[in-house]
């Protein structure tokens, strides 16, 4: 596995790239996040045998208001749904997947989709706060840092990320969106990432506003109401587009460029 000093070296590599920023840098470089984005890394490059590398990525949120809401067992089975959607696929031989909950905590960190842990009530319960920026600036690096793995080892790579929350930010210390916004884009410019995120109704937060504002274009925001039902068809039009994105490098072009309603 990684050191932390190696993460520092797989931004430079992006950044001589021309894929990071100055600004970029600067948020991903900070010393205590480090260890934190080495957390998620995981399974180490050598030992994946595929010719390519899709990393599907997933926060779900773990604070208090979603098990008031009663949305536990239903973000449960989103995030399930989306795990059972890609090891269905053709592709699953490609696909490493890593989920980070958004106070932190890394359920898993990238491994093959058919070693990914399921949700339970034993592992989420969610009862914490809402740190969205700041725990996004770690998720979205930890996605750029294993990116740069594979690319360092001659391996094209193609990453799709779900941020999921009920709530504006309301915890975070270093972090804001504008920060969040800088790297969406400087990822967005590279044109082999897909960020997306899913508010679900709180009754007050307009989250169309609150994605823009960290960079998340339109087309890869999902609101649905505070509903069962309409919360499990927002996973599913995002597992569609996981396993859509997953098939080839010009499947991946079109979902870019169509969002969720790209055929």
């Amino acid at each position: 596995m990684s050191t932390p000093t190696d993460i520092n070296s797989l931004f430079q590599a992006v950044q001589s790239s021309g894929a990071l920023s100055t600004a970029s840098m600067q948020a991903l470089t900070i010393a205590d996040i480090g260890a934190m984005i080495q957390a998620g890394l995981g399974t180490p490059v050598d030992d994946v045998t595929a010719s390519e590398a899709v990393l599907v990525t997933m926060m779900p949120d773990d604070s208090g208001s979603i098990r008031f809401a009663g949305n536990a067992q239903v973000v449960r089975d989103g995030h399930n749904l989306v795990l059972d959607a890609l090891q269905h696929s053709h592709q699953r031989d490609s696909i490493l997947a890593h989920t980070r909950f958004l106070n932190g905590h890394v359920l898993f960190p990238y491994c093959p989709i058919m070693q990914t842990v399921r949700l339970d009530q034993h592992n989420y319960d969610p009862a914490l706060g809402t740190p969205l920026y700041d725990q996004t600036v770690v998720l979205l690096g930890t996605v750029l840092a294993k990116a740069q793995e594979f690319a360092d080892n001659g391996v094209p790579v193609r990453t799709v990320t779900l941020i999921i929350t009920d709530g504006a930010d309301e915890h975070s210390r270093r972090a804001t969106a504008q920060t969040v916004a800088t790297l969406a884009r400087d990822m967005r410019q590279a044109e082999t990432h897909i960020v997306a995120a899913m508010g679900i109704e709180d009754g007050s937060t307009d989250f169309r506003r609150v994605f823009r504002e960290m960079g998340i274009e339109d087309q890869w925001i999902l609101t649905p109401g505070n509903d069962v039902s309409q919360i499990r068809r927002a996973f599913q039009v995002f597992s569609q587009s996981a396993v859509r994105a997953s098939q080839s490098a010009a499947h991946f072009g079109q979902a870019v460029l169509g969002g969720f309603g790209a055929p």
